[in-house]
């Protein structure tokens, strides 16, 4: 049976070795230009010019048509969109289910909000691939992975600058205001209904790295996996991996970068962090 895997580009993923995947691409707009956030993305160069840009941005998520697109002709498919109060992604997504299922008596389509982006989708995607390689039938990995995001993993996050979120209407511009002149970085996770939750306001990378820790303890974060995603932060992420790593020396911790649409929500220097509890 021919079974795909399908995440929107908020996983931070652009590849799945070992099985059918597809990444479907969400878009960065502004008045200048358009990002679409695929492997073409110099990501790196989008950062560098978002962050001297002075006018409005938004971003788009992506249609019914692309999400149908993305579906080929697998016989049973599984997606994971990016958290649904922050995007009409997942929207979208299930549209293209209705349609694709329609059309295709015979075929499955199960769409996963994770409540969540960047590197605990990533999480998620990976631990489908798990099940769908498992050969675990349709409704089994439904609800397994389904139990997975529930019980076994979570999101922190640590942002230098919030002024893009601002902008999106996703924290106040008090707050982005506040936070850029007092160089505070905001920590925190999301809560289980989807909203950004700042848990700390701290000074100095030291004392961010030290908060980040702590908010994933608070989650119950004890020495599973980890993945730190980072917006031109690698040394960030590489203080962070060694601070988890001297309480829990034998938790898988690896680094990688984000892409164009955590890029643009983390913002230079942001970090966000995937765990399993």
């Amino acid at each position: 049976m021919n079974k795909k895997i399908i995440s929107d580009s908020a996983s931070n993923m652009r590849t799945l070795d070992g099985v059918d995947f597809t990444s479907v691409p969400l878009t960065i707009i502004t008045n200048e230009k358009e990002y679409v956030d695929d492997a073409g993305l110099d990501v790196d160069k989008m950062v560098e010019e978002l962050y001297s840009y002075k006018g409005r941005s938004s971003t788009a998520c992506p249609g019914v048509g692309d999400w149908l697109k993305s579906f080929g002709d697998a016989e049973e498919v599984y997606c994971v969109t990016i958290i649904s109060t922050l995007s009409g992604s997942y929207n979208s997504a299930m549209t293209a289910k209705q349609q694709y299922e329609e059309e295709y008596p015979q075929r499955k389509v199960f769409v996963l909000d994770s409540y969540s982006a960047g590197p605990e989708m990533k999480l998620l995607v990976e631990k489908l691939k798990e099940l769908v390689l498992s050969g675990k039938d349709y409704d089994t990995i439904c609800r397994e992975i389904t139990e997975h995001k529930e019980k076994h993993t979570s999101l922190a996050f640590g942002l230098e600058s919030l002024k893009n979120l601002a902008n999106n209407g996703r924290v106040s511009h008090a707050v982005a205001a506040i936070t850029n002149i007092m160089g505070i970085r905001l920590v925190g996770n999301v809560s289980p209904e989807g909203q950004l939750h700042p848990v700390y306001k701290s000074r100095g990378e030291k004392k961010a790295i030290a908060s980040i820790l702590s908010c994933m303890k608070e989650q119950r974060y004890a020495g599973g996996t980890v993945v730190i995603d980072h917006c031109c932060n690698e040394n960030g992420a590489n203080s962070l991996k060694e601070a988890i790593r001297k309480e829990y020396p034998d938790a898988n911790v690896r680094i990688e970068k984000t892409t164009g649409l955590c890029s643009f929500y983390a913002e230079k220097g942001g970090l966000m962090i995937g765990f399993e509890v």
